[in-house]
């Protein structure tokens, strides 16, 4: 195989070279315990101390309430359980959409009450507000935009719904590729997203809003994060959201209108094709079209063969290839799904060449099952 286009940069982007480049120097420099009052301490607080200002800025709070974690789950997981414990002489009861992403889904768990969405994939809004204000709810939880079908979330008009129930925001699809917009109380992030190194998340708490940590407490992170902190990585991650969002305009208008063209060709060329999301109102680097007749995991393998990478079903547990919740809740085609998301390195030609080799992958898959 002479040639590789990598199609799923929402689930990883690779390494970005602003972040390369940090990580091998930070290596040398941060290695020591944060903590500790020797020099090699102190450089290594000043270094995460850098790294955090340049986060916290980023996703738009104080440097003092931007925790980072070990990766986007256990952000929202700490983020989820701190919030509840924090409410809970009010209630227990997490209201989310039934598009969230799992760690949402497994984090409420059975005390989680499940909003609907729309054939696009965006929450009823009206049913929504409903449940929050209904008695005992502890924390509202809704994405800012999907991971698997790229579709916004009204963030801040559920925002101001929801009153004094605090809003939770998983934003793991848009930091570094999108706006989130205002009006929640705590945000999470995973920094291998937007080209920083795995083993990163973010947690972001806005000022006022009360959390408790629902684990025992120790000096790392505010006890949101316990572990010693990997200060190399941080930095990284750092490096590449500065750089990824110094890029962000041009790269956002790029993937925008090749997005477009795939969603025209796929549906133009390929015969009993369902292309799901909100065509206008979404993410720019992200499409997700269902093919009848055709295996998720056999399309997946043959794209591989032929030298492209996507991803198919469930995007938060597609090593299973379950049938994805979130077009479940949408109400399309959950089988012969493919989703497909560009990375900074992606170029036109790697898309033209998708679009030219698809039509007769599926065709010939088909063809092998009699259809």
């Amino acid at each position: 195989m002479s040639e590789r286009t990598y199609l799923d940069a929402a689930s990883a982007e690779p390494l970005h070279p602003a972040a390369r480049e940090m990580l091998l120097s930070a290596v040398d420099s941060g290695w020591a315990d944060p903590v500790r009052l020797h020099h090699e301490g102190r450089t290594a607080r000043l270094l995460l101390d850098n790294a955090r200002a340049v986060l916290a800025d980023a996703v738009g709070v104080r440097p003092d309430d931007l925790y980072l974690t070990t990766s986007g789950t256990t952000a929202i997981q700490a983020g989820l359980t701190a919030l509840q414990a924090a409410r809970r002489r009010v209630g227990t009861t997490v209201v989310h959409t039934a598009v969230e992403h799992s760690a949402v889904l497994h984090s409420a768990g059975s005390e989680g009450v499940e909003v609907g969405v729309d054939v696009r994939g965006r929450v009823d809004q009206e049913a929504f507000k409903d449940a929050v204000r209904r008695p005992g709810v502890a924390v509202a939880a809704v994405q800012s935009a999907n991971h698997e079908v790229g579709t916004r979330q009204p963030v801040t008009a559920i925002a101001q719904d929801c009153g004094d129930v605090p809003l939770f925001v998983d934003a793991s699809a848009s930091v570094g590729h999108d706006v989130v917009p205002d009006g929640w109380s705590v945000l999470a992030a995973s920094a291998h997203k937007w080209g920083g190194p795995a083993g990163v998340g973010l947690l972001a708490v806005k000022k006022g809003t009360r959390i408790a940590p629902a684990w025992p407490m120790d000096e790392r992170e505010d006890g949101l994060s316990p572990g010693f902190p990997d200060v190399p990585n941080a930095l990284a991650a750092a490096a590449a959201l500065q750089a990824r969002l110094a890029e962000a305009e041009e790269l956002d208008k790029r993937h925008r209108a090749w997005i477009d063209e795939v969603r025209r060709r796929v549906a133009a060329d390929i015969p009993d094709v369902e292309v799901v999301g909100d065509p206008d109102d979404r993410l720019p680097h992200i499409l997700t079209f269902s093919c009848l007749y055709v295996d998720g995991e056999a399309l997946v393998t043959a794209l591989d063969a032929e030298g492209f990478a996507v991803s198919s079903g469930s995007a938060c547990t597609s090593s299973t290839l379950q049938p994805s919740h979130v077009l479940a809740a949408m109400g399309v085609l959950t089988h012969g799904n493919v989703r497909v998301s560009l990375g900074r390195d992606t170029s036109h030609d790697d898309v033209r060449r998708f679009c030219t080799v698809l039509p007769g992958i599926v065709q010939r898959i088909r063809a092998e099952v009699g259809m």
